[in-house]
């Protein structure tokens, strides 16, 4: 079919429904012309891929109606939470709706059900989102302990915090008794904050496993003169042990690897044992040279 009618403008920079279309004089045979797409039932948007999940939000919020918000795995997605590659790729969108209307039943979405409004749904970018603490506890019943734990340090981590340690505990507490209730609160006594990646949280885990004392997270680091030299990633401040995770932006970007130099540099000067962690080295690897370290400044288990 080729189409025969020029769309409104309005309709050209957005998603938009059949039924808007209709309302603004586009004819119903216009909306299955071949330079429209149909992300949902009853939705349209110009025939371009929708690569990301807010780009598929975007497309269904058009024929959401005010009881239905984003949750779920979506709600920690929109936010930048890291989860398993499994979810990350998942085309579908969760959505819940509260009772008595009835969960959305469409392709492309899994649908919940609530039985009480909740004062916890936020606009985000104009769509419709579980607060991110209370997105969090839905991940319990589908996330490993780690999983959850990296997902929480999120919430409380670098560059921006999602969520207060007071927002976490009281969606912690709301829960309830639900589907991993238990994985839920022991993840919680893991959390920390300024946390900036989930192999941050993998290292943390491992050092404390292995019987070591816990570092601290992304703190300062000051020098005998009270300058600041860096901010550790995992720090032993008390043996001037540094473990470090080096991403792959500290070797491809030249003003980081600069940045790196002057930093490791100082360092050094001030009597810092740093080891360095890539993601070829194995956690066993990184425990053993950071027991190593802290050995050599005195500390005993």
């Amino acid at each position: 079919m080729h189409p025969t009618t020029a769309l409104p403008p309005e309709l050209l920079r957005r998603p938009f429904t059949v039924a808007e279309a209709r309302a603004v004089g586009v004819p119903a045979r216009r909306t299955y012309a071949r330079d429209l797409a149909r992300p949902f039932y009853g939705v349209r948007t110009r025939a371009v891929a929708l690569p990301t999940v807010r780009d598929r939000c975007e497309a269904l919020a058009v024929r959401m109606p005010e009881t239905q918000y984003f949750s779920h795995v979506t709600a920690a997605l929109l936010y930048g939470i890291p989860l398993p590659q499994w979810l990350e790729v998942d085309p579908h969108l969760h959505v819940t709706t509260v009772h008595p209307a009835r969960a959305p039943r469409l392709g492309g979405v899994i649908g919940h059900t609530v039985m009480k409004p909740t004062s916890q749904v936020r606009l985000d970018q104009h769509l419709p989102v579980l607060a991110p603490a209370f997105a969090w506890c839905q991940l319990a019943p589908m996330l490993s302990l780690d999983q959850l734990i990296a997902a929480g340090d999120r919430l409380l981590g670098r560059p921006i915090p999602l969520a207060t340690p007071e927002e976490v505990e009281d969606a912690v507490r709301a829960h309830g008794s639900r589907r991993g209730a238990h994985r839920l609160r022991e993840a919680f006594g893991w959390l920390r904050p300024r946390v900036e990646s989930p192999r941050e949280t993998r290292l943390r885990l491992a050092v404390i496993r292995a019987g070591l004392p816990e570092p601290q997270t992304n703190v300062s680091i000051r020098n005998a003169h009270g300058v600041q030299i860096a901010i550790g990633d995992l720090v032993f401040p008390a043996h001037k042990v540094l473990l470090e995770y080096d991403g792959e932006q500290h070797r491809v970007h030249d003003d980081q690897y600069a940045r790196d130099v002057v930093r490791l540099n100082d360092l050094a000067a001030d009597e810092w044992i740093v080891i360095r962690v890539d993601k070829h080295m194995s956690d066993s690897d990184a425990v053993a040279r950071t027991r190593a370290a802290l050995v050599t400044r005195g500390w005993r288990a």
